[in-house]
């Protein structure tokens, strides 16, 4: 059904295949979906939890470690309930501004988690860098200030997604070949000029990769001022603390690369871009947590500790 808003024709509803080709399985498919979406709830509240609760955890470096669990939360919840509701229960219509406001949501909260290993690459920088100027660098003031632009930024990229989307005509039924909603997965579906949002989400999109470019030459300043110490103990240690940030890093970038195939990628099946494109919402939140788990002594004990009491 369609319904005049405006100068534009939208459709009351939109219909979610979920994972085309494969609905036949759609049942078999949730359930690592689904166990993985429960490791990634449990881990990052138990990494929220032990933060909280531990006083010597309330450093920097655990603060941005609470930001990225909490996005990475609101992340798979953006995405994940949905997602299984299909693949459960077939309930493949959602709202037209259900869809756009989950499109909003899942743009947003991934630029925000971007912004986020930022900030940890800028605080790895300032530790190994200028240690003796750590505190007086990283006050509560500047972590506000990155805070606000960790949620400030992204937001203000994906507004303009929600307008290039209402400003389209929508001419026909509209199925969409996902299971859920993403910017050029509802453009594709108008029967007007889209240039523009293929435009604009390119230029997000590149936006979003500068960000990886910072985090590139924090790390070359990093490198070379642990080979600068005389100590091989010392390197050691300064290139253990960021072992779980390089690890955070790999697991968010380097599934990025392969959900870009989602918009330029022609030769693998339909379906193999969409088990990509939701993993990619799915398995880094779900990782997170137990890289710094493992890889952080801190987190270690005082996860066992939690744990023990208990």
């Amino acid at each position: 059904m369609l319904y005049r808003n405006g100068s534009s024709l939208h459709p009351a509803t939109f219909f979610l295949i979920g994972i085309p080709g494969l609905e036949g399985i759609h049942a078999w498919i949730s359930l690592p979906f689904c166990s993985i979406y429960l490791v990634a709830l449990v881990g990052n509240a138990t990494i929220l939890l032990v933060i909280k609760m531990e006083q010597t955890l309330q450093e920097p470096m655990f603060y941005f470690l609470a930001l990225l669990s909490t996005t990475d939360l609101a992340l798979c919840t953006s995405s994940v309930p949905l997602m299984l509701g299909i693949l459960w229960f077939d309930a493949h219509e959602i709202n037209f501004g259900a869809c756009v406001a989950q499109m909003f949501l899942i743009h947003a909260f991934t630029g925000m988690e971007d912004d986020v290993l930022v900030a940890m690459a800028f605080d790895r920088y300032v530790a190994i860098c200028t240690p003796l100027h750590y505190k007086s660098i990283m006050t509560s003031r500047v972590l506000v200030g990155i805070t606000m632009c960790i949620v400030i930024h992204p937001v203000l990229l994906v507004l303009p997604m929600v307008y290039l989307i209402y400003r389209l005509p929508f001419c026909q039924a509209c199925i969409i070949a996902h299971s859920y909603c993403e910017h050029m997965g509802i453009a594709k579906l108008s029967c007007g000029n889209i240039h523009i949002n293929a435009i604009y989400g390119l230029f997000v999109v590149s936006l979003f990769l500068l960000n990886l470019v910072l985090i590139g030459i924090s790390y070359v300043y990093i490198l070379r001022s642990v080979f600068c110490l005389s100590s091989r103990d010392a390197r050691l240690k300064a290139l253990n603390t960021c072992g779980s940030h390089v690890g955070v890093m790999c697991v968010f970038y380097v599934p990025s690369v392969f959900f870009l195939t989602h918009r330029f990628g022609h030769n693998l099946p339909r379906c193999i871009h969409i088990l990509v494109a939701n993993q990619y919402l799915v398995i880094p939140p779900s990782l997170n947590p137990i890289i710094y788990g493992v890889r952080t002594k801190q987190i270690r004990e005082q996860v066992l500790r939690v744990f023990s009491a208990h």
